[in-house]
């Protein structure tokens, strides 16, 4: 028996049904992973469906600057915010977009922790959506404050006339910090894991310039012992520290609602419920990019149905979290015998936004429970379509929990109603360009599966002394004969 052939020899699980399914399929050797991950990032000419598909998504980030230029000549008059509702869809969807971050920090920090092997086909381009996701939603504190100009004051800087200095009791203080830190350790662990596979980009390179720009951000990388021990070392003490921002960053944005006073927002469960919530979209959004982009790039072996399917299992179990924190939400509300915070509730559910309740309460609860089942599980189509339809129901979530709570809040005097404007609509779809942009850039440029932590669960990174060596700049000055991007 070959080395080549030594995954799916092992892999066999049709005499033994309750295997799990194997994490590598196909007759894939060390060269073989680099190559079809590599293939997209060495290709001499873009494809034209790329440029298709980044000219979209060019065009709606263009007009997402559009939007906020146009926002500050005129002023926030033109969103559809009024007095109650003060807050529209600039903190919709801020919230919504740091909690599409939240599944790329779980699946390479928390599961990494916990010795997950199924997350190394994914991990990478999870991460890579949530640097992406953070700078979508970096966008809005800064606009949705409408005079722009004293944006600073979000930041505590030392003023001896003490004319200006910022209160730090606010919430909206609290989210620069979190968010802030949530940026700067995701992307320091994005990096950190990209290098070794940036290595080996380096030594494929068939231009200089390319050899050039990827040594550069190889940082001198050559696979030696001492390179990986210290690698190793860096990676854990990241992952370490970005765990308990999965829970940190999205408990200190559900501060901004439920530290007020107002019926709906002022209620304990916000923070689990918003983790459990930011997961759960995390999570939808990166099986619905996996499932493209192995479809695309013709990944199906590396990232295998058992992937999806994991990750549909942790959204079936968020899903059901957020279901149930929508019925205590209701159960409290009784249980108070509160009259403010019961008629919130019932003004959510059957008051003029009721349609906004029920599409969150269909898409985030009951769609989801169609995971039970393995065939939906195993089903691509069906995966993409329940996660898209997820995604929709959490930013509805934001909408519910924002707007009904502002529009009918202690004074029926002072109820007004909230319909977005055009402008609304158009900065939300240009922030998704915004998204997509980088997306797209990101896996053209960039392997958008870990090579290297991918080789470590194949069983014959155990035999490697017996597979040849390849080119590449993972083995490049092993000590050890060592595949491509395999630790020695």
């Amino acid at each position: 028996m070959t080395t080549a052939t030594l995954p799916n020899a092992l892999d066999n699980t049709a005499d033994d049904p309750t295997r799990p399914a194997p994490l590598i399929l196909g007759d894939n050797d060390f060269a073989s992973v680099t190559d079809k991950v590599c293939r997209a990032t060495e290709l001499d000419r873009t494809p034209r469906a790329w440029w298709v598909l980044f000219g979209v998504a060019g065009a709606f980030a263009l007009l997402l600057f559009a939007m906020i230029g146009y926002l500050f000549h005129t002023g926030i008059g033109i969103w559809g915010v009024n007095n109650p509702v003060g807050w529209g869809f600039a903190i919709v969807n801020f919230v919504f977009w740091v909690g599409i971050g939240h599944a790329g920090t779980l699946i390479s920090a928390i599961l990494y922790l916990f010795r997950q092997s199924w997350r190394t086909g994914i991990n990478r381009f999870a991460e890579a959506m949530t640097i992406f996701a953070v700078i979508c939603a970096l966008v809005f504190p800064g606009i949705h404050v409408g005079r722009v100009w004293f944006a600073f004051w979000l930041f505590p800087i030392p003023d001896q006339q003490l004319w200006m200095w910022p209160n730090f009791r606010s919430p909206l203080l609290w989210d620069v910090f979190a968010v802030g830190t949530y940026f700067v350790v995701s992307l320091t662990f994005w990096y950190m894991g990209l290098i070794p596979d940036i290595a080996s980009l380096r030594d494929r390179a068939k231009t200089r310039a390319r050899e050039i720009v990827y040594g550069i951000f190889a940082l001198g990388w050559r696979a030696s012992n001492r390179h990986w021990s210290r690698y190793e070392r860096a990676y854990l003490i990241l992952a370490a520290l970005a765990t308990p921002l999965v829970l940190s960053v999205h408990s200190v944005v559900s501060f901004d609602f439920a530290v007020s006073q107002l019926p709906g927002w002022h209620t304990s469960i916000f923070p689990p419920y918003f983790v459990a919530g930011a997961i759960f979209s995390g999570f939808a959004m990166v099986v619905f990019l996996a499932a493209i982009a192995r479809r695309i790039y013709r990944l199906e072996e590396i990232i295998t149905l058992r992937h999806l399917e994991n990750m549909c299992k942790i959204i079936l179990a968020t899903g059901s979290m957020v279901g149930y924190a929508y019925a205590v939400e209701f159960f409290i509300a009784w249980y108070g015998a509160n009259p403010y915070e019961g008629f919130a509730f019932l003004n959510r559910a059957f008051g003029p936004y009721w349609w906004a309740y029920w599409i969150m309460v269909t898409c985030n609860v009951i769609s989801p429970q169609l995971f039970w089942f393995k065939r939906i599980r195993t089903s691509v189509p069906a995966i993409m379509v329940i996660a898209f339809v997820v995604n929709v129901g959490m930013w509805f979530e934001r909408f519910v929990i924002t707007v009904t709570s502002l529009s009918a809040d202690f004074l029926p005097s002072s109820w007004d109603m909230y319909w977005p404007t055009w402008v609304d609509v158009a900065t939300l779809l240009g922030s998704f360009g915004l998204f997509f942009s980088l997306f797209l850039l990101f896996i053209r440029w960039l392997p958008m599966v870990a090579i290297a932590e991918v080789k470590v669960i194949m069983h014959n990174a155990r035999s490697h002394g017996e597979t040849r060596r390849h080119e590449g700049g993972a083995d490049a000055a092993a000590p050890h004969p060592a595949p491509e991007g395999v630790r020695p």
